[in-house]
């Protein structure tokens, strides 16, 4: 049974929400507020997010933006505001769909089935081959072999498997990694990355998953 994170700070529409999915067959949990999304989505698993762009706290895009720093769970975010539309669907944020306000109950549960059809497994296996990363539970499966990870470790290689062959620059994985902002070096980076392709290769030395760029940077590079 596929689970819905429903946030939407107005408590009717939100009821509503939960009793049409729950009727269709989905499980679903409600937030209220913006700063409880994050926490309860990195202690818990959730199939897709039906996201409120204006809550108190933390709004939908900040939201949005921040819960892809982590995971590619499914988000559609659910607004009045029609100018917002093309940022909601923006490339920098990474929504899946958009719902405009108001809506019929009937056009969310429609619009939540067709977007986990066509993002099967998105959270769990976001399209690398023989490569698992399970978020809720911070577990990494290679070719079938359980990966222990420290956080730092399993943070960067979430960040990689985000986009598989593209290179990231050591400044570009620090900011990502650290968003606390702390002082942390090149070197650190180089050396959580040598920790990392150690266990890959204790798992598979027949192929080099986590490459240097001479002079750039890191990629993750899946078997073909």
């Amino acid at each position: 049974m596929a689970k819905v994170l429903i946030v939407e700070d107005e408590i009717k529409l939100a009821a509503l929400q939960h009793d049409y999915l729950v009727q269709s067959g989905f499980d679903t949990q409600q937030i209220h507020h913006g700063d409880d999304v994050l926490p309860w989505l990195q202690q818990h698993q959730a199939d897709l997010v039906l996201l409120d762009l204006m809550l108190p706290g933390k709004d939908g895009l900040t939201l949005c933006r921040e819960i892809r720093q982590f995971s590619n769970v499914p988000i559609i975010m659910v607004t009045a505001r029609v100018e917002e539309i093309d940022r909601l669907l923006g490339l920098e944020l990474g929504a899946d769909d958009y719902i405009c306000k108001p809506f019929s109950p009937r056009e969310v549960v429609a619009r939540v089935k067709t977007v986990l059809r066509r993002t099967p497994n998105k959270e769990s296996e976001p399209g690398s081959q023989g490569l698992v990363l399970d978020q809720a539970k911070h577990r990494v499966m290679l070719q079938g072999q359980e990966i222990e990870l420290t956080a730092i470790e399993f943070n960067l290689l979430t960040l990689l498997a985000k986009a598989p062959g593209q290179i990231y620059s050591r400044q570009q994985l620090i900011d990502n990694i650290y968003q606390d902002h702390r002082i942390v070096s090149e070197r650190t980076i180089d050396s959580h990355i040598k920790k990392l392709r150690r266990k890959f290769n204790a798992v598979s030395p027949e192929q080099e998953y986590v490459q240097s760029v001479y002079g750039v940077g890191y990629k993750l590079e899946l078997p073909s």
